[in-house]
């Protein structure tokens, strides 16, 4: 395993990401915690989860399920890197919040934070992120609870996950304002071959402000890993978003053209896409969510996949990206 530096912190981090969110929901406990063991044998040491994760009835399952996992013992909790997320409506589907349960204020982040730190069963989460924009509680409140969360040692490092360029800066202003608060340090976005915009304004803020990126969703709901050879195959097939995308001809061709140029080189779509997210100005490295072990080993394989100048160009003409702001829609 490879790792790198999180942003602009001291803190090292392995160049792939485990996520959680199948944990629960798609992947029984036994077979989630065999896949944390596994992940850890293989240097991954940065995971990655939220209190919603487990959904519905069952919010906070997944957050649960790794607080098993660490109480094995084995020093699993002292070799992970933590995150987790907060803002999330912690009722169950269908029913309101309660006022002051979810979003980012003061109150709801306290309350958050012990929630999930007795879901983990652990003292401290190393990585706190904001899992969206709140667009009603000011910064300065925010900072205000995680400095104290700071020094009660709940948490080491706050981090934003879905936040446009704009907001990473105000965030990043008014912590510098204040001092005594490092701000942001990492950002969390959708970012993958097929989908580049977070390159407009989102991964050029957060490299200005000295925030690591973590890409979620490196396959695009699965769009990137081979999913018409799979078809042909009789394998899986596409569902949800990737299922909505490919009813589009154009889209259908181009993801055609993905598969082939890859097919040309010899590689895996999936391990491509991977490796291409690694090569990324930035990046820190992407979340890959297995449901089964066998995923994780094709996950692993990109870490040490170099892809040429050739193949990198025509990905490029197989998605180009929007290009920097403001050339990508002023000129």
């Amino acid at each position: 395993m490879k790792y790198t530096q999180l942003g602009r912190t001291g803190l090292k981090v392995s160049r792939l990401v485990l996520g959680t969110m199948n944990f629960g929901p798609v992947t029984e406990e036994p077979d989630s915690h065999a896949i944390m063991d596994a992940a850890l044998d293989a240097g991954i040491n940065f995971f990655d989860t939220a209190n919603v994760y487990g959904w519905g009835e069952n919010k906070g399952r997944t957050e649960s399920i790794i607080g098993n996992w660490f109480a094995k013992g084995g020093d699993r909790r002292d070799k992970v890197v933590l995150a987790t997320k907060v803002y999330a409506n912690m009722a169950p589907d269908g029913q309101a919040a309660w006022p002051n349960h979810d979003k980012l204020s003061a109150l709801n982040i306290r309350r958050a934070v012990d929630a999930s730190l007795k879901r983990l069963q652990t003292d401290h989460i190393d990585l706190y992120q904001f899992h969206h924009v709140d667009r009603d509680t000011p910064f300065e409140e925010i900072w205000q609870a995680i400095d104290t969360l700071v020094q009660q040692g709940k948490i080491l490092y706050a981090g934003s996950s879905n936040f446009p360029g704009y907001k990473i800066a105000q965030a990043n202003e008014i912590a510098a304002r204040r001092g005594g608060t490092i701000g942001l340090v990492s950002e969390q976005c959708l970012y993958n071959l097929a989908e580049r915009r977070a390159e407009m304004e989102v991964i050029p803020a957060a490299r200005e402000y000295g925030l690591g990126v973590i890409p979620w969703s490196p396959l695009h709901g699965g769009l990137l890993g081979g999913i018409l050879e799979k078809e042909v195959q009789g394998g899986r097939r596409a569902s949800g978003r990737a299922a909505d995308t490919l009813k589009d001809p154009a889209a259908r061709a181009q993801v055609q053209a993905y598969e082939d140029l890859v097919g040309k080189h010899g590689l895996e779509p999936g391990e491509v896409a991977l490796a291409w997210l690694l090569t990324r100005p930035g990046v820190t490295g992407p979340i890959v969510g297995p449901r089964t072990a066998e995923q994780l080993d094709s996950a692993l394989k990109a870490v040490e996949l170099e892809l040429d100048d050739e193949l990198l160009s025509g990905l490029d003409e197989v998605f180009p990206g929007p290009g920097p702001s403001p050339e990508a829609f002023a000129w």
